[in-house]
Parts: C-alpha cells; sequence; structure tokens
C-alpha cells in the first residue's frame, strides 16, 4: 500500500468519501493505520482524552511533540497531522513556522493543523510556502473555548456568512483540507459544495468529504460521554473494566497464575 500524501488526500475530493481518526499513541495509531484508515490527527484533545485537563488550551508544544512522535512509530501508510496547541502559532509567523517545522523535523509528522478563519491566512501562506502542508479548522475551534464555549456555530446568518467566507480563504491560502467542527448540516454543505479541497466533518451533518472521530469516543472507552455527533462502534470500555475485574478477582482468589502461566 502507498503512503497516504496531502495531495492524494486532496484528490479524493468529488471522488471518494473518507474516515479520519483523532489517535494520541503508537496502538492507537498503529491500529487505524492497520485499519486502512488514510488520515490520522494527533489531536490536542489529548489534554482531555489523555492527560485529563478540562479543555484543550493548556496542552503544550512539548506534549504534542511527544504523543506525535510516538503516533508516527505506528503509522506506516497513513497521513499523519499534528495539532498545533494553543499560542504555539498566534504570537508570530515567524513562531508558527518555526513550532510546525519541528513536528516534520522531530515528531514525524506530515502536516499540520490550526484553528481560525480568515486571521490565519498569512500564517497558512507561510506555512505552506516554506513545504509545510496544512489543514484549516473552523466552526467550533476548542482552543478559543474560553470565548465562545462549546456550542453550535454558524446558526445566526452573519456567522454562517463568516464561516463561509473562512472556508474560502483558508483555501486560497493553500490549505490541502479544512475541519468543519459542531456546525448545523445545511451550512456544512455549502461549504464543502463550494470548496475544492476536503471538509473533513466533526458534528457537522452527512454532507462533508471526510468524518472524524476521536479514538476513545467511536471505541466507547468512557462510561457516561456519548456526545451527539459520536456513533460508538464497541463499547471497550465496559469489556476493558470487566476484564480487570475479572483479573483481580482471580488474583485474590489464587487461581492465576496457574500452572499454564508458570516456568519449572
Amino acid at each position: 500500500m502507498n503512503p497516504w500524501t496531502s495531495s492524494r488526500i486532496r484528490g479524493l475530493k468529488h471522488k471518494q468519501k473518507f474516515a479520519t481518526v483523532t489517535v494520541f499513541d503508537y496502538t492507537s495509531a498503529k491500529l487505524a493505520d492497520q485499519a486502512g484508515i488514510p488520515l490520522l490527527l494527533v489531536g490536542d484533545s489529548l489534554g482531555m482524552t489523555v492527560l485529563g485537563h478540562e479543555s484543550t488550551v493548556t496542552v503544550t508544544m512539548e506534549q504534542m511533540l511527544h504523543h506525535t512522535l510516538a503516533a508516527s512509530r505506528g503509522t506506516s501508510h497513513a497521513l499523519l497531522v499534528a495539532d498545533l496547541p494553543f499560542l504555539s502559532y498566534q504570537i508570530s509567523e515567524a513562531e508558527a513556522l518555526r513550532n510546525a517545522g519541528r513536528f516534520l523535523q522531530e515528531a514525524g509528522a506530515d502536516a499540520v493543523k490550526l484553528e481560525g478563519g480568515a486571521e490565519r491566512v498569512s500564517t497558512i501562506s507561510r506555512l505552506v510556502a516554506n513545504g509545510i502542508p496544512v489543514t484549516g479548522h473552523i466552526g467550533l475551534t476548542p482552543q478559543s473555548v474560553k470565548q465562545i464555549g462549546y456550542k453550535v456555530q454558524g446558526r445566526e446568518p452573519a456567522q454562517a456568512a463568516k464561516l463561509k467566507a473562512d472556508a474560502l480563504a483558508i483555501q486560497e491560502a493553500g490549505a490541502f483540507a479544512l475541519v468543519l467542527e459542531a456546525c448545523p448540516a445545511p451550512l456544512a454543505k455549502e461549504i464543502t459544495d463550494s470548496l475544492e479541497i476536503p471538509t473533513i466533518g466533526i458534528g457537522a451533518g452527512p454532507h462533508c468529504d471526510a468524518q472524524i472521530l476521536v479514538f476513545h469516543d467511536l471505541l466507547g472507552m468512557y462510561e457516561n460521554f456519548t456526545p451527539k455527533f459520536v456513533k460508538q462502534y464497541a463499547k471497550v470500555g465496559d469489556l476493558i473494566r470487566s476484564s480487570l475485574q475479572e483479573y483481580v478477582h482471580e488474583v485474590e482468589q489464587g487461581s492465576f497464575p496457574g500452572p499454564e502461566h508458570s516456568y519449572d
């Protein structure tokens, strides 16, 4: 199987819908890669999913580099995209370029993702001009949670118009794909139909060119956490808990380890 590239991902537009998934380490990346998923995102959502924080805002460059490098070791065919964390690209274009370059040079990423609309156009252009493929991200942008909260974006006409303009601007800046998060399905369809780059939806309805879910969410690893846009394809959390409980019971009762688990 040939490795996926940003240009190959872009070429899926108008041809084939595709699945993507957010991964955080060697194991999740390897399993997703083996499943044939063409694009893997090391998301700053690891702040909540892996590190137990309340938002993505506290995630650092060093943490993102650490997890991206681990994921890269498990990725053989998929395009590996890394999230630029909060304040790693907003301060200056020079700093954005330096930090984005670190993901490719030190952590094995193939591309980066950053949040924001027209205000990010110059930064995106600077990265692309220096050989760094970029994915945009508009709609609900989690790094702006202190300002906009966790709510659907684009329901008001003015807000919808801005998102459409942002999408076109990001495309013109050279991004090869665009994440649309938590926006009404009709608006996501309008944006998708207006672009020549793939849209990747999360909570944006069925009309996007691709869909993305967090590895832990789609596998049901957390109890009592199912956002509206998530479909749980398994209940792995229940299986893990019951397996650990069985292990505890067997150790306490002395039935594990048995002769077959012991050396002569």
